[in-house]
């Protein structure tokens, strides 16, 4: 998919927002969820973000994804993108960046989710998901606004850089 950018409202005001369905969020007045991606490794490769709605259990699936944006890593701070869900309700978010763009997962690749979990590489070991309780982002009738934190492979965990520096 390839990005478009609006104005943006709200606590980032000036920022672009990112995504096919910018346009959505700069209105405000659909369900949608605006994502706002810190602590990325590089400016490099690809971020997507995708959303899930519907049973919990489908949750981070990679398969039952509902909406998905796929964009170049931006070259400069804020990233925001704009995913529309296609009614009031709860929904879950992820973030990839894929740091060299080969769309596949890598040691150097960054991901984060809606609520900001901690994950370990025993969770994805062994197929354990984030808890919808820590991750789910409720969405009325107009733009929901969160944070995600991106992670990196540090040892047997998932950490924010600022973490794995210390």
């Amino acid at each position: 998919m390839t990005a478009g950018a609006a104005p943006a409202v709200g606590a980032g005001e000036g920022a672009p927002i990112l995504g096919p369905d910018a346009a959505v969020c700069a209105h405000g007045k659909s369900p949608a969820i605006l994502v706002d991606i810190t602590g990325l490794s590089n400016r490099n490769g690809t971020v997507r973000v995708r959303t899930f709605g519907g049973a919990t259990s489908t949750w981070f699936d990679k398969t039952k994804w509902q909406t998905k944006v796929e964009i170049p890593t931006p070259r400069t701070e804020p990233i925001r993108v704009c995913m529309p869900v296609a009614a009031p309700g709860n929904y879950a978010i992820d973030v990839r960046h894929d740091a060299n763009a080969n769309g596949e997962t890598d040691r150097k690749d960054g991901g984060g989710a809606s609520g900001n979990p901690r994950v370990t590489v025993w969770d994805f070991i062994f197929g354990r998901k984030p808890s919808p309780k820590q991750t789910a982002v409720h969405v009325g009738q107009g733009v929901t606004e969160i944070s995600v934190t991106m992670m990196y492979l540090s040892g047997t965990s998932l950490k924010p850089l600022s973490e794995t520096k210390r």
